[in-house]
């Protein structure tokens, strides 16, 4: 499914509609270069989670954790320089765990992402203008099936 976003409240407000419909155990990988809203698209998934904190990119530190509906764990591998990386910091046992996975630049560690995901591709779109974002979501997978339609369901777009 494509997406047109305007504007980085539209980016989030796509998120938030996700999630809101998400459920344990879902794997959300992002892609798309810098600056194109791969955070913006985070921190509304945090609000559809009802997460109250403040949601922030964990470039340094890998992954940040937040409290919400359903945990939410919020990884950015863009500084991953060895897969065994991801393993170190309990990699599975936050995909394969009870909370959300979101996995900024997901692209670069693909050799162990769950097959079944939900794959959020960003991209900037000049010839709309400078802050529109095409954003293609795409279901990995019988049960991300349900959960894309349902946000469809409830999406606004």
């Amino acid at each position: 499914m494509l997406f047109g976003s305007a504007s980085p409240e539209d980016t989030e407000d796509l998120g938030e509609f996700l999630g809101s419909v998400v459920k344990k155990g879902t794997v959300i990988c992002l892609i798309g270069d810098l600056g194109v809203g791969k955070t913006e698209f985070t921190k509304g998934l945090a609000k559809g989670l009802e997460v109250s904190d403040y949601v922030t990119s964990p470039t340094f530190i890998i992954v940040n954790e937040y409290e919400g509906r359903l945990p939410l764990y919020h990884f950015d591998v863009y500084r991953i320089n060895n897969i065994d990386e991801m393993f170190e910091i309990g990699y599975e046992e936050y995909v394969y765990g009870d909370g959300v996975s979101v996995i900024e630049w997901a692209d670069s560690i693909k050799e162990i992402i769950p097959d079944e995901n939900i794959t959020v591709t960003i991209s900037k779109d000049m010839e709309m203008g400078v802050d529109y974002r095409n954003i293609k979501i795409e279901a990995k997978g019988e049960k991300y099936d349900d959960i894309l339609r349902e946000m469809i369901e409830k999406c606004e777009f």
